[in-house]
C-alpha cells in the first residue's frame, strides 16, 4: 500500500476517532496527542494497552489519537484539545503546556523514569537505491549537488532535532570558529528542496513526490519506511555524529483530572516501560532503556556519539531563544 494512501486510512481511523477495534461503546475514552509520524506505533500500542488494562482491571477503554507537529499539537491543547495525554518529540512541547497554560506541573520529568522519556532516537537519512551521491555525512548535505527534505524546525520537533544535528557537527568541525559554523549551517538549509511541516509530510515529499536526494527524519522513521517499500531499494546511512531525540510522555494532569481519566492516563504512560511495550517500541525501529530489549536488539541499532541539547545549545531554553525563535539564528541563516 502507498504510503500516502495508508496515512489517509489510518488519519480516518485514528485522528480524533476511533479504530475498528475501539468502536464498540468502551467503559473509559482516554485522547492521546502525539507527535506526526507516530500513527503506526501508537495504533499498535493502543491495542497493546487496552488489552493490559483489561486484563487488569476488567475494563475497557478506548483511545483516542491526535497527530500532527508536535508544536502544533501543543499549541491546540492550549487552545483547547482536552488530551489526557501527551506523546511527543520534544521537550519544549510539553514544557509549553506548563508555562502557557498551567496545565502540568513545572517538575513533569520527573513523574517517569528517564527524565519521562520512555524511548529515544537520533537522525539519520533515506537515501535513494544505490545511494548515487554516495551521501555519508553532514558534510554531504552542504554540497551543490544534493537536496534535501525534512520538516521546518519552526513546526517539527523533528525538524528542530535536524537542524541542531547539523549545528553540533559543525561545532565539532570548526570549533569556535562561529562564522564558519553559520557559514556551513547556511548552505545546508539552502540545500533544502522542502520544508513541510511536520514529519510525515516530508517523507511523503520524498517518497511519494520524488523530490529530493535525501530524507532526513528520525532513525525509527527511515527504517520503517524501508520495511514499507521494500521494492524502492531505498537505503539508511546513520552518521556517526547525531542528536539525542527524546521523546517524552506527559499527563495533562488539569484536563485527565477534568475527564476523570488521571489514573488510566497515568497507567498508559507507565505501561510504556514494561518489557512487553518495550520490545513493541523497538520493533519500530525506536532506542529502548530496558537492558533485556536492548540486548535482543543490538544488532539493529549501530553504536554512534549522540550529542545533547546542554553539548549544543546550553538548554533548550536557550535553543528555542537563540534559534528558534522570530528572528533568531534559524531564520538569519535562512535568508539569502
Amino acid at each position: 500500500m502507498k504510503l500516502a494512501k495508508q496515512v489517509k486510512t489510518l488519519a480516518a481511523a485514528l485522528a480524533l476517532g476511533f479504530s475498528a477495534a475501539q468502536a464498540q461503546a468502551a467503559d473509559q475514552s482516554l485522547l492521546n496527542s502525539s507527535y506526526d509520524i507516530a500513527r503506526e506505533l501508537f495504533a499498535s500500542y493502543n491495542e497493546h494497552f487496552a488489552d493490559y488494562w483489561k486484563n487488569k482491571t476488567g475494563q475497557t477503554v478506548e483511545i483516542r489519537q491526535s497527530h500532527g507537529g508536535s508544536s502544533r499539537q501543543a499549541q491546540a491543547i492550549i487552545q483547547g484539545l482536552r488530551a489526557d495525554v501527551v506523546t511527543y518529540n520534544q521537550v519544549t512541547d510539553v514544557d509549553v503546556l506548563h508555562e502557557r497554560g498551567n496545565l502540568l506541573p513545572a517538575d513533569w520529568r520527573e513523574q517517569l523514569p528517564n527524565a519521562s522519556s520512555p524511548y529515544y532516537s537520533t537522525m539519520a537519512y533515506l537515501v535513494r537505491k544505490g545511494n548515487p551521491k554516495n551521501i555519508q555525512n553532514w558534510d554531504d548535505l552542504a554540497r551543490e549537488d544534493v537536496s534535501s527534505v525534512f520538516p521546518n524546525p519552526k513546526t517539527s520537533g523533528n525538524g528542530r532535532y535536524t537542524y541542531l544535528a547539523a549545528y553540533g557537527y559543525a561545532q565539532q568541525v570548526f570549533g569556535d570558529d562561529q562564522a564558519a559554523i553559520d557559514a556551513f549551517v547556511r548552505t545546508f538549509l539552502n540545500r533544502v528542496a522542502v520544508f513541510d511541516t511536520g514529519g510525515r509530510g516530508a517523507t511523503t515529499t520524498f517518497v511519494e513526490r520524488g523530490i529530493g536526494d535525501v530524507l532526513l527524519t528520525f532513525e525509527s522513521e527511515v527504517n520503517n519506511i524501508i520495511a514499507e517499500y521494500p521494492d524502492h531499494g531505498f537505503e539508511v546511512v546513520v552518521p556517526k555524529v547525531s542528536f539525542l531525540a527524546e521523546f517524552p510522555v506527559a499527563v495533562v494532569e488539569r484536563h485527565a483530572e477534568r475527564n476523570g481519566n488521571l489514573e488510566l492516563a497515568r497507567a498508559y504512560l507507565e505501561e510504556l516501560y514494561s518489557e512487553d511495550a518495550q520490545r513493541l517500541l523497538a520493533g519500530f525501529n525506536y532506542r529502548v532503556h530496558n537492558e533485556t530489549v536492548q540486548a535482543e536488539f543490538a544488532d539493529q541499532f549501530p553504536p554512534l556519539e549522540l550529542l545533547t541539547i546542554e553539548q549544543i545549545a546550553g538548554s533548550w531554553e536557550s535553543a528555542m531563544t537563540e534559534h528558534f525563535a522570530n528572528g533568531g539564528k534559524l531564520d538569519q541563516l535562512q535568508r539569502r
